[in-house]
């Protein structure tokens, strides 16, 4: 289902200054990595994208990873209940922006009980994957479930100190991408056991280059410089477009490339507000 990897919009978020103090134990560049995500921005752009940045809020250091705030499907979005307490108010902005701007259907959780980070929902144009994770709980993955029926959707328990799109992501329609690690292999066998559909995988030598993003018919991949084995099997592997970008500052705390936005294809008229 290649048509589930065609998007007209993304939402992301501009880096604020917060963020560098907000890591525990962890450094990272700040100008660097809002010159890396500039860069970002303007891939999605070139790749056919309309893209909303909003701007950054200096109370939400971890604002820029927007993907935990919902899961978009079909047109219809789900909003998220962060598993971090302190990451609750970012749903607001983006529950603004996905109803009033891009006019979208949106589905809130109702069980208070439920945690459920976008980073851990892998999409295959097929079925769901849910990680359960430190982020997200079985209550979290079944407001997965309910939100978007006609889909499949299995459980993944991931190791707690990453999401399920560290360890996978969608290379191509069919095509799941995973490191060679054993963690990662470890996820990939639970995902193999559990899924309704067969999937191919592309396997990379380095952990952190399994986090991809395949999107309007180009995957988007780190650089050689920042995977440099992985780069070289991307090149015999991959026989469609790609784009390679520099994401190591943001990657230092997150998934990087998944993790700053959130993918929506709209196919009905955005009203004018």
């Amino acid at each position: 289902m290649a048509s589930a990897f065609k998007y007209t919009h993304a939402v992301v978020s501009r880096i604020p200054n917060s963020l560098k103090t907000s890591i525990n134990g962890i450094v990272i560049d700040l100008e660097e990595a809002k010159k890396q995500h500039e860069n970002y921005v303007r891939v999605l752009r070139e790749l056919g994208l309309d893209v909303i940045e909003l701007p950054p809020d200096e109370q939400l250091p971890w604002c820029v990873f927007v993907e935990d705030t919902a899961v978009v499907c079909n047109g219809t979005a789900l909003i998220t209940r962060p598993g971090d307490p302190k990451r609750v108010k970012e749903i607001e902005t983006i529950r603004v922006v996905l109803k009033k701007e891009l006019d979208l259907p949106v589905i809130e959780i109702p069980d208070k009980a439920a945690r459920l980070d976008g980073g851990d929902v892998l999409f295959t144009g097929k079925e769901f994957f849910v990680g359960i994770s430190q982020w997200t709980n079985e209550a979290g993955a079944r407001a997965v479930a309910a939100a978007f029926p006609e889909y499949p959707c299995t459980p993944i328990k991931v190791p707690c100190s990453k999401h399920l799109k560290a360890f996978i992501t969608m290379a191509g329609p069919d095509l799941l991408c995973v490191g060679a690690g054993k963690e990662s292999q470890e996820v990939l066998k639970r995902m193999e056991r559990e899924a309704t559909f067969s999937y191919q995988t592309l396997t990379l030598p380095e952990d952190d280059a399994a986090n991809v993003l395949f999107l309007n018919g180009t995957l988007v991949h780190r650089s050689i410089d920042e995977i440099p084995s992985s780069f070289k099997v991307l090149g015999n592997k991959v026989d469609f477009p790609r784009r390679s970008i520099n994401i190591s500052e943001l990657a230092r705390t997150s998934c990087g490339l998944s993790s700053s936005c959130i993918l929506i294809r709209r196919t009905r008229h955005i009203r004018n507000l």
